[in-house]
């Protein structure tokens, strides 16, 4: 890149489609099955969900705190609706902003810290480096903060995987009573019905929470909080040396170490 005016490719996040298309699918799949081989209404029982769906998320909230239960929730949500920055994007963005500092001063960043509201963690790093924090002392607290990061989505992970053993035992909870309500009112032909609908389906909605919905989203939790430590290291390393005002040429073979073959980036040639 050899342009006198540095352009900063703009941050912005859109929504994880792959998410959003495989839970749509599988449900779909599941609820066509349905449709075809029968009626929607004998799939629904009230007390089947309140046993596996509440019984589930109590018996995880017994075994976290609220304060996590909270955040697993504002972290599924993120992990639904956005998807994560990828590396070779964030170590253009970086290398946009060595340059930037290199020719234009470190202060010239000052301009474009609102720019950089959506990745907290780049505009963390900037504003330190703007600040005149040295960029050995930047790069400790910001690999810190990725420590802490990581724990917290290992936990939120944990959280899901542990829900997602619960469900199963809850519907076989839900099975059990149902065969117990049959049994004990066999001279009553009008409650056995009933009863096998309850043993039935909270076998199924068990099966269906955990394998359908929890155990993916852990999952992808995993696949994200792994690619996000990638782009938090591109982060350290140019925000790092940023500070330390190293060439750009630097900073890009050393971001290119991290990363595969396939997506390393040649910004200056």
């Amino acid at each position: 890149m050899a342009d006198d005016e540095i352009r900063i490719t703009p941050i912005k996040h859109s929504l994880d489609f792959a998410t959003i298309l495989g839970l749509v699918a599988a449900f779909g799949l599941v609820a066509y099955a349905i449709f075809i081989g029968g009626s929607f209404s004998s799939f629904v029982d009230i007390p089947a969900i309140l046993i596996v769906i509440g019984g589930t998320i109590s018996a995880t909230t017994v075994c976290f705190s609220l304060a996590e239960m909270r955040r697993t929730s504002s972290v599924v949500a993120k992990t639904i609706f956005h998807s994560v920055r990828e590396p070779a994007h964030a170590a253009v963005h970086v290398l946009q902003l060595a340059q930037m500092a290199r020719r234009h001063g470190v202060l010239a960043l000052q301009d474009i810290l609102d720019s950089l509201r959506h990745e907290p963690f780049l505009q963390k790093g900037v504003a330190m480096v703007v600040d005149g924090v040295p960029g050995d002392e930047v790069e400790t607290i910001l690999r810190r903060d990725m420590i802490a990061t990581a724990q917290r989505h290992s936990k939120s992970a944990n959280i899901l995987r542990r829900a997602s053993e619960l469900a199963p035992a809850m519907g076989l909870i839900g099975t059990l009573i149902g065969l117990v309500q049959m049994l004990s009112n066999l001279d009553d032909p009008s409650t056995i019905g009933p009863s096998m609908a309850v043993a039935l389906l909270t076998t199924f909605y068990g099966a269906v929470i955990a394998n359908m919905i929890l155990v993916p989203l852990a999952a992808k939790l995993e696949r994200n909080s792994g690619l996000e430590e990638t782009v938090n290291h591109i982060y350290v390393l140019g925000v790092s040396s940023i500070g330390r005002q190293e060439n750009p040429r630097r900073l890009e073979m050393l971001v290119n170490s991290i990363m595969p073959p396939t997506s390393r980036v040649r910004f200056f040639d």
